[in-house]
């Protein structure tokens, strides 16, 4: 079964759409969709903003059975190879707000108990859009001393919730997809006036994109 997280109710809507629905529940105090999609057994959480609603979802979904956790969305872009309504498959992400360095020595992003500050997600097989690496945080802004951290670290983009994901989905054994469609261009304006204007746009290309998106798992 693949368990979907997703932060925004607006998000959701571009699966919820096409889903057969047979229970509606709530688990953590988040609203939970079970159903099918496109063929497949669909389990969907919406979490609410943030590391920890997103790590809430995750364990939600889990324990409802999912084998394998969606993280789907729209996501800022951090420079010139991401373009906005377009969708990126996340192969590895990094929490950039967790800072451990003065204890460990490691890498800002390195967890408890890991080498790497990264963490790996599955990208299918038969999902051709093209790869980034993606930066999670609890912050929306326009930071400059932020937007230096992301690309020191490597990131393409950025947003608040796949980090967490991921890591639940780590330590729960269990594949994580991600693929976010963009909203908003760090250094082309206001990202806050840019997610208002664009979102609908990224919303719709990831709905057109979504049978695609639950086939290729």
């Amino acid at each position: 079964m693949i368990g979907c997280v997703i932060a925004m109710e607006s998000e959701a809507e571009t699966l919820l759409e096409s889903m057969e629905i047979e229970n509606i529940s709530s688990l953590y105090g988040k609203a939970v969709y079970e159903g099918k999609a496109f063929g497949k057994d669909v389990v969907l959480v919406i979490c609410g903003e943030g590391k920890v609603n997103a790590a809430a979802g995750a364990c939600a979904v889990i324990s409802k059975g999912a084998d394998t956790v969606l993280n789907f969305g729209v996501a800022g872009g951090l420079h010139n190879n991401t373009e906005v309504t377009e969708l990126y498959t996340i192969d590895k992400v990094v929490q950039y707000d967790f800072d451990l360095v003065q204890l460990s020595g490691k890498t800002v992003g390195t967890l408890p108990n890991e080498e790497e500050n990264f963490l790996p997600l599955t990208v299918p097989a038969k999902l051709d859009f093209p790869r980034r690496a993606l930066g999670t945080g609890d912050r929306f802004n326009d930071s400059p001393t932020d937007h230096a951290l992301l690309l020191e670290l490597g990131c393409d983009i950025r947003e608040m919730e796949c980090g967490a994901i991921a890591q639940v989905c780590k330590y729960a054994g269990v594949p994580c997809i991600s693929v976010k469609g963009i909203s908003d261009v760090y250094g082309t304006g206001s990202t806050t006036e840019q997610f208002k204007k664009n979102l609908k746009y990224a919303l719709v290309n990831l709905k057109a994109h979504m049978r695609e998106i639950i086939e290729a798992i």
